[in-house]
Protein backbone atom coordinates (compact mmCIF):
# COMPACT_ATOMS: atom_id res chain seq x y z
CA UNK A 1 0.00 0.00 0.00
CA UNK A 2 1.24 3.47 -0.83
CA UNK A 3 2.79 5.63 1.87
CA UNK A 4 1.33 8.72 0.20
CA UNK A 5 -2.26 9.84 -0.33
CA UNK A 6 -4.25 12.65 -1.84
CA UNK A 7 -7.01 13.60 0.59
CA UNK A 8 -10.12 15.39 -0.63
CA UNK A 9 -11.94 17.71 1.76
CA UNK A 10 -14.87 20.01 1.07
CA UNK A 11 -15.42 23.12 3.17
CA UNK A 12 -17.47 26.29 3.17
CA UNK A 13 -15.70 28.98 1.15
CA UNK A 14 -14.88 31.11 4.19
CA UNK A 15 -13.24 28.16 5.98
CA UNK A 16 -11.26 26.60 3.13
CA UNK A 17 -8.13 28.75 3.15
CA UNK A 18 -7.77 28.84 6.97
CA UNK A 19 -8.14 25.04 7.09
CA UNK A 20 -5.58 24.60 4.29
CA UNK A 21 -3.08 26.91 6.00
CA UNK A 22 -3.53 25.17 9.36
CA UNK A 23 -2.93 21.71 7.85
CA UNK A 24 0.33 22.87 6.22
CA UNK A 25 1.47 24.81 9.29
CA UNK A 26 0.84 21.76 11.49
CA UNK A 27 2.85 19.65 9.03
CA UNK A 28 -0.12 17.37 8.40
CA UNK A 29 0.08 18.21 4.68
CA UNK A 30 2.92 19.11 2.34
CA UNK A 31 0.59 21.10 0.09
CA UNK A 32 -3.10 21.93 -0.10
CA UNK A 33 -4.74 23.23 -3.27
CA UNK A 34 -7.91 25.20 -2.61
CA UNK A 35 -10.32 25.02 -5.54
CA UNK A 36 -13.08 27.56 -4.91
CA UNK A 37 -16.39 27.80 -6.70
CA UNK A 38 -17.63 24.26 -6.18
CA UNK A 39 -21.33 23.62 -5.91
CA UNK A 40 -22.22 20.55 -3.87
CA UNK A 41 -25.50 18.66 -3.93
CA UNK A 42 -25.75 16.03 -1.21
CA UNK A 43 -28.12 14.17 1.07
CA UNK A 44 -27.99 15.18 4.72
CA UNK A 45 -30.42 14.14 7.46
CA UNK A 46 -32.87 12.73 4.91
CA UNK A 47 -33.02 15.83 2.70
CA UNK A 48 -31.24 16.93 -0.45
CA UNK A 49 -29.07 19.98 0.31
CA UNK A 50 -26.99 22.35 -1.81
CA UNK A 51 -24.01 24.49 -0.84
CA UNK A 52 -21.27 26.61 -2.37
CA UNK A 53 -18.03 25.02 -1.22
CA UNK A 54 -14.35 24.77 -1.95
CA UNK A 55 -12.50 21.51 -2.55
CA UNK A 56 -9.21 21.08 -0.73
CA UNK A 57 -6.76 18.73 -2.43
CA UNK A 58 -4.34 17.64 0.29
CA UNK A 59 -1.04 15.90 -0.46
CA UNK A 60 0.10 13.98 2.59
CA UNK A 61 1.26 10.68 4.05
CA UNK A 62 -1.14 7.87 4.85
CA UNK A 63 -0.11 7.99 8.51
CA UNK A 64 -1.32 11.58 8.79
CA UNK A 65 -4.94 10.74 7.90
CA UNK A 66 -6.10 10.15 11.52
CA UNK A 67 -4.50 13.48 12.47
CA UNK A 68 -6.28 15.18 9.57
CA UNK A 69 -9.55 13.83 10.97
CA UNK A 70 -8.72 15.25 14.40
CA UNK A 71 -7.77 18.62 12.94
CA UNK A 72 -10.99 18.78 10.92
CA UNK A 73 -13.07 18.21 14.06
CA UNK A 74 -11.40 21.34 15.45
CA UNK A 75 -11.23 23.52 12.31
CA UNK A 76 -14.32 22.60 10.27
CA UNK A 77 -17.84 23.82 11.05
CA UNK A 78 -19.60 20.66 9.80
CA UNK A 79 -20.40 17.83 12.20
CA UNK A 80 -19.34 15.33 9.53
CA UNK A 81 -16.69 16.94 7.32
CA UNK A 82 -15.75 15.12 4.15
CA UNK A 83 -12.33 13.47 4.18
CA UNK A 84 -11.53 10.88 1.53
CA UNK A 85 -7.98 9.59 1.07
CA UNK A 86 -6.88 8.13 -2.27
CA UNK A 87 -3.50 6.36 -2.57
CA UNK A 88 -0.80 7.89 -4.73
CA UNK A 89 0.50 4.92 -6.70
CA UNK A 90 3.40 6.67 -8.41
CA UNK A 91 4.88 10.11 -8.93
CA UNK A 92 7.98 12.16 -9.40
CA UNK A 93 10.66 10.77 -7.05
CA UNK A 94 11.78 14.30 -6.15
CA UNK A 95 8.20 15.37 -5.38
CA UNK A 96 7.49 12.29 -3.25
CA UNK A 97 10.73 12.84 -1.32
CA UNK A 98 9.70 16.45 -0.67
CA UNK A 99 6.24 15.26 0.40
CA UNK A 100 7.73 12.77 2.86
CA UNK A 101 10.04 15.40 4.32
CA UNK A 102 7.25 17.99 4.63
CA UNK A 103 4.78 15.88 6.63
CA UNK A 104 5.74 14.94 10.18
CA UNK A 105 4.45 11.91 12.02
CA UNK A 106 5.33 11.12 15.65
CA UNK A 107 8.38 8.82 15.71
CA UNK A 108 6.61 6.12 17.69
CA UNK A 109 3.54 6.03 15.48
CA UNK A 110 2.86 3.22 13.07
CA UNK A 111 1.66 4.14 9.58
CA UNK A 112 -2.13 4.22 9.30
CA UNK A 113 -3.57 1.36 7.27
CA UNK A 114 -7.18 0.18 7.07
Amino acid sequence: MSEFVVALITAPLAEAQPIARALVERRLAACVNVIAGGHSIYRWQGEVQEAEEAVLIVKTRRGAVPHLNEALRELHSHDTPELIAVPIEDGSPAYLTWLAESVELPDDEEPYFH
